[in-house]
């Protein structure tokens, strides 16, 4: 599956009616940017709605729960949408965060086992659906060395979230060369360095209270002093990239220098619109992305 080499991240499309939804996918088919990286919510549903009021640009969960879904249900769902839009559809999937799946009333344990057990059950789920001309593709959130292997394993590869380019090089030593590499980058249009990192610490507020992300950023060398305050100087340079969108463009070329294959950027925005639709603009021939 081409997903192209830079796309757009955003919570936006599923917190909106559908009719809006689908037309800001459109706007951003229109802009040229190769695939819609969308989290949460029913992922599957809106990527239903949104294959449907767009002709060619690809649309992606980022991510979709193993826990919001049993894994028959998670495989039929990727098969519909697979056989109605060949190609298009790119199904990610992740074991999300302990305090998330308390909320969904289940126990957050052993999460490499239950991934691994539940890709069984999506491979050998046995499927009243009419059969895909184009085998279904799926990616893993992954982040530590263990996901990422089961990433290469038994995906398509990894869509690592809240990530650095160092992460993205040492994700892909340890996938080898073949499968995709989807990091997100969180990006702020902000020149001003004080300004920038305090929009930027928004945004990594939450983040910073998860132990999948800061057990990751301890690999790559953070520490405890890192994360306190919301985050030092450091870590928010490293995290979110910030600056005109030369400065923008620059770090999403450090991924794909760093073995990165798709880069999907999220920009965060001063005000905390959802969907930012002149930065995308701006950004897009930056990123040299054409319509």
């Amino acid at each position: 599956m081409d997903i192209g080499k830079v796309g757009i991240w955003t919570f936006t499309l599923g917190l909106r009616p559908a009719k809006q939804a689908q037309e800001l996918a459109a706007e951003i088919e229109a802009l040229g940017y190769s695939t819609i990286w969308m989290p949460g919510g029913d992922a599957l549903v809106t990527s239903a709605l949104i294959l449907s009021a767009t002709k060619r640009i690809n649309v992606a969960t980022g991510i979709a729960s193993v826990w919001s879904r049993d894994a028959t249900t998670m495989a039929a769902g990727q098969a519909i949408l697979a056989e109605a839009f060949p190609d298009r559809f790119l199904l990610g999937i992740g074991v999300s965060h302990a305090p998330v799946v308390a909320m969904l009333g289940h126990t957050y344990e052993k999460p490499y086992t239950r991934m691994r057990e539940y890709l069984d059950g999506m491979d050998r789920a046995f499927l009243m659906t009419p059969k895909p001309a184009i085998p279904p593709t799926r990616v893993l959130a992954a982040l530590g060395p263990k996901m990422i292997r089961l990433a290469a394993e038994r995906a398509a590869g990894a869509h690592p979230y809240f990530t650095t380019p160092e992460h993205t090089r040492f994700a892909r030593q340890i996938m080898g060369p073949g499968p995709i590499l989807a990091p997100e980058q969180a990006v702020v249009l902000e020149a001003d360095p004080s300004r920038a990192r305090q929009i930027a610490r928004g945004y990594m507020h939450i983040y910073l209270g998860l132990e999948n992300y800061t057990n990751m950023l301890r690999r790559l060398g953070f520490g405890d002093d890192d994360f306190r305050n919301g985050g030092s100087d450091r870590l928010v340079d490293a995290v979110v990239a910030w600056g005109d969108g030369d400065a923008i463009a620059r770090r999403v070329q450090e991924h794909h220098a760093a073995g990165a294959d798709h880069v999907c950027i999220q920009v965060i925005s001063a005000d905390g619109r959802a969907a930012p639709l002149q930065e995308w603009r701006e950004l897009a021939p930056a990123l040299g992305v054409k319509p």
